[in-house]
């Protein structure tokens, strides 16, 4: 049991203070005197073949989960390859006649979107527009 004093009380100091100046006297002592632990052997510096072998385990785990995604992409990329030649088949004349349309995209203002959806393609003003070496037409 721990006693008080009365001075320690009336300065302003709680019983927890007091305890803890009797306390931490006693803990000092019991680790100074307490047997100093074994070191561990220095880990050596041969590469451990379990570890190599946990390495390789996760590199063949790694492989495996890999092949199999490609396994489950490959149909799907081959449909969409199919999907875009058949896509270019159809929408190429389309796209050469709209190619040969425009003389530079340079002469277009960004493309707007209008409020009800549309979009439509400005042609810049011939004193808007650039020719062709950079330089502004006056």
């Amino acid at each position: 049991m721990i006693r008080l004093r009365p001075g320690l009380i009336r300065a302003g100091c709680s019983p927890y203070v007091v305890g803890m100046r009797t306390a931490l006297p006693l803990a000092v002592c019991l680790m100074l005197a307490a047997p100093p632990l074994s070191a561990q052997e220095p880990p050596s510096t041969a590469p451990d073949p379990s570890a190599e072998e946990g390495m390789s385990l996760i590199e063949r785990g790694a492989r495996m989960l890999l092949q199999s995604l490609l396994d489950d992409v490959e149909p799907r990329m081959k449909e969409l390859g199919k999907g875009l030649d058949e896509a270019m088949a159809e929408m190429g004349p389309a796209l050469k006649e709209l190619l040969g349309r425009i003389d530079d995209f340079r002469n277009y203002h960004p493309p707007e979107m209008l409020p009800n959806g549309d979009i439509i393609i400005r042609r810049k003003s011939p004193s808007e527009q650039v020719a062709p070496d950079g330089q502004i037409e006056i």
